[in-house]
């Protein structure tokens, strides 16, 4: 049945019992009092009996079961008062339990609510507006002062604050200018925009925020799991416990009022309800939690393992220093430039960008490209071979590093870069030095994730031990592992695991899938994160922020503690009544009270954490 029409018979019955009430008061047992009784009833238990009907076609014993023969056994034996009563709370509590549960939800809601319905493109030197779910990739978009961003996409003309808090759950406005990346449903506070469309409709960013925090909230959490598994069995262990009790007692309504009782409403919505409030304020703070199974295991964790670049570092690396040998230092930097335009990452894009800065053309096609996982790349170019990449990658490949070469690099790693060298026709031609800063978060997020109780902070990285050295320092990480391939970081977390530690992972790159993926939580920084990296990962960090992650793991401890919480009040709850009952010290209705009220504060207890961590 619809929720309305289910809404209108509970509106109807309740009204039923208050004639039934005012009956009773003008005259106690009255036909009118008895028919307003039966009606009310068999209005409430309706809905009751369909959903227990629908549950036995699946094979499976709900509660809805147990209130329904309840209902019908207190008719037949004359209880109309009980059998009204017991099917309008039942009804009522499912009411008040589907409000309640709309407002763990809200969150989602309002993203959702955040979607922008318009856009306004440039066609022609035409402006027109059109549905923004129709612009297409490479439309020029336009945005106005106070307008809401409609695809991903890169800005090629203006300069504005943005607010990106639908994204990445920071309310501070961030600057953006031409060549900056802007994502859908931020808005633009106080500037014109021109927007090249990069992503639109379902591939943005806010679209798959939506639809990974959807995926999420149907996600169950192991605990969640063992409680439907409970419940399965608990329930005709119940009907079982019913018969039993009536026929040593030889007392029906005892029996009867037995099997309402121990309905365990608010035993089986305990955890979901949890899990889903916690989901939800994560994606409003900018992490996206996939999944209950991933809440707790976060919960659980106590080694986290850092990735350097991009992670622990800004992710925007500069170059700081061309050496050229046998070239010019322009000729070395187009060279590379025009290898790396491959390449995804970070410090072939750093390579890029300076050459544009510099306005070298970059016109040749490199041919035969090949990415080699934890050394570089190499490619032909003009002929010629051509490799860009680490020491280890050079020396793997046959490639000579003179004296002088050497030097020079030991010396710029010293001074915490990043050596690049550029070899053509396995003859060094050049090392392009290149350094990123350490976050400004880092150092305070460190101190926050020991006091969160992760006991190991770990550093595995491919760059060079200095640099690796000089940044585990600045943020006093004591364990750090550089030079690494893909394939050792991940021989690196397995060893982790099967010393019995819980350990997370946190990357961006492409190279830090593997190792996301082989952790018993894989995150990704969301801001700077790769979409391989982004779809491996349980848990994104959307905004580029590193205090986000300290964040996380409290959001997700709170959240297995509050379950917990609802846990054992609604097993306490139903022992107590079902002591009550066998006692003669409490009865069908006010039992069923007791129930409805124990569901509501088991839900509202959990939406507690919706304003966490206020």
């Amino acid at each position: 049945m619809k929720t309305k029409m289910i809404n209108r018979l509970t509106l109807v019955s309740g009204g039923l019992l208050l004639v039934a009430l005012l009956a009773y008061l003008i005259n106690p047992g009255s036909l009118a009092q008895n028919i307003s009784l039966i009606i009310a009833a068999v209005l409430a238990g309706i809905p009751i009996a369909i959903k227990a009907i629908q549950s036995l076609r699946m094979k499976a014993f709900s509660i809805d079961l147990l209130v329904t023969i309840a209902v019908v056994g207190a008719m037949i034996i004359g209880e109309y008062t009980e059998a009204a009563v017991v099917s309008f709370l039942f009804l009522f509590g499912d009411y008040l339990e589907g409000r309640t549960l709309r407002k763990t939800r809200a969150s989602l809601k309002s993203l959702m609510d955040m979607a922008p319905l318009e856009a306004t493109v440039l066609k022609d030197g035409i402006r027109i507006t059109i549905p923004a779910d129709e612009v297409q990739v490479g439309d020029h978009v336009i945005v106005q002062p106070g307008g809401r961003i409609p695809v991903d996409g890169k800005v090629i003309s203006g300069q504005s604050l943005i607010n990106q808090a639908a994204i990445t759950g920071e309310s501070v406005p961030v600057s953006k200018a031409k060549g900056d990346q802007v994502f859908s449903s931020t808005v633009s506070d106080n500037g014109y925009l021109e927007i090249l469309a990069e992503k639109v409709s379902e591939d943005t960013t806010f679209s798959k925020i939506i639809e990974l925090v959807e995926e999420a909230q149907e996600v169950k959490a192991k605990t969640q799991k063992f409680m439907e598994r409970f419940a399965a069995y608990y329930t005709p262990g119940i009907i079982i416990l019913s018969v039993l009790v009536g026929l040593i007692t030889q007392n029906i309504h005892l029996a009867l009022t037995f099997l309402v009782i121990a309905c365990p409403g608010a035993l089986v919505i305990s955890v979901p309800v949890s899990i889903v409030a916690g989901i939800g304020n994560g994606a409003k703070n900018g992490i996206l939690i996939k999944g209950g199974d991933k809440m707790e295991n976060l919960a659980k964790v106590n080694a986290l393992v850092f990735d350097k670049t991009g992670t622990l570092t800004k992710g925007k690396p500069e170059v700081t220093d061309i050496k050229a040998y046998g070239v010019s230092t322009d000729e070395l930097l187009q060279l590379a430039a025009e290898v790396e335009v491959t390449s995804e990452h970070h410090l072939g894009k750093t390579i890029v960008k300076k050459a544009e800065e510099k306005g070298l053309h970059l016109v040749r096609q490199p041919s035969n490209v090949e990415i080699i996982k934890g050394h570089g790349l190499q490619a032909i170019l003009d002929t010629k071979q051509i490799y860009i990449g680490n020491r280890s990658g050079a020396e793997k490949f046959g490639i000579a590093i003179d004296a002088e070469a050497n030097e020079y690099m030991l010396q710029q790693q010293k001074n915490g870069n990043t050596s690049v060298f550029i070899a053509r026709d396995k003859e060094v031609i050049g090392i392009i030095s290149i350094a990123d800063q350490v976050r400004e978060e880092a150092p305070a997020t460190m101190a926050q994730l020991r006091s969160a109780g992760i006991d190991d902070l770990m550093m595995l990285t491919g760059d060079n031990e200095l640099v690796a050295q000089k940044v585990a320092h600045q943020l006093e990480i004591d364990n750090v592992y550089s030079e690494l391939l893909p394939e050792d970081k991940v021989s690196k977390i397995s060893e982790l695991k099967t010393s019995g530690r819980k350990v997370a992972m946190i990357g961006d790159g492409i190279n830090d899938a593997p190792a996301i993926a082989t952790a018993d939580v894989g995150i990704a920084m969301g801001g700077t994160a790769t979409d391989v990296t982004m779809q491996t990962a349980d848990i994104i960090l959307m905004s580029d922020k590193l205090d986000k992650l300290p964040y996380a793991i409290q959001l997700s401890k709170s959240t297995i503690r509050n379950m917990k919480q609802n846990t054992y009040f609604a097993l306490i709850t139903v022992a107590l009544l079902l002591v009550g009952v066998l006692t003669d010290n409490i009865h069908l209705a006010s039992g069923m009270l007791i129930h409805e009220i124990s569901v509501i504060l088991v839900i509202l207890n959990a939406v507690r954490l919706v304003g966490f961590p206020k």
